[in-house]
């Protein structure tokens, strides 16, 4: 349980930072208190590990294919596809959450992947050291 909450305030972290950074991508409402943009966030992030755990492996099954011949590239789209169906669904929740094109969502997903493995191996590295203390 701890460990989802740790990767729910990682990716929500990592989608906050993601949005302050790219102009197509529209994270919240700036007339918000901090109390609700952060629980904005983190309700989003909800949303996208869903996502990510319910819809991710069967895509991925049906489009290993594809996979392959782009030697992995391909992924990029998926994570990008996982963005805006995260999109959509907060939409229909009520959470603003919203991109300009899919190139936007695109960028979105490589930069959120980068920034979650940054932020994971800090947290892991930090782990690791608490657990041998």
């Amino acid at each position: 349980m701890m460990r989802f909450l740790g990767y729910l305030v990682i990716v929500a972290a990592a989608l906050w930072l993601t949005s302050l950074i790219l102009p197509g991508m529209h994270l919240g409402d700036g007339g918000e208190s901090l109390l609700s943009q952060a629980l904005t966030v983190l309700a989003i992030a909800l949303i996208f590990a869903i996502v990510d755990a319910v819809v991710r492996p069967i895509l991925s099954l049906l489009t290993l294919p594809i996979t392959c011949l782009t030697l992995g590239l391909f992924i990029l789209v998926i994570n990008a596809l996982m963005l805006l169906l995260t999109s959509w669904v907060a939409g229909l929740m009520g959470l603003p959450l919203a991109f300009d094109s899919f190139w936007w969502a695109l960028l979105a997903g490589i930069i959120v992947g980068i920034l979650s493995s940054i932020f994971e191996s800090i947290v892991g590295a930090a782990s690791r050291e608490d657990a041998r203390a």
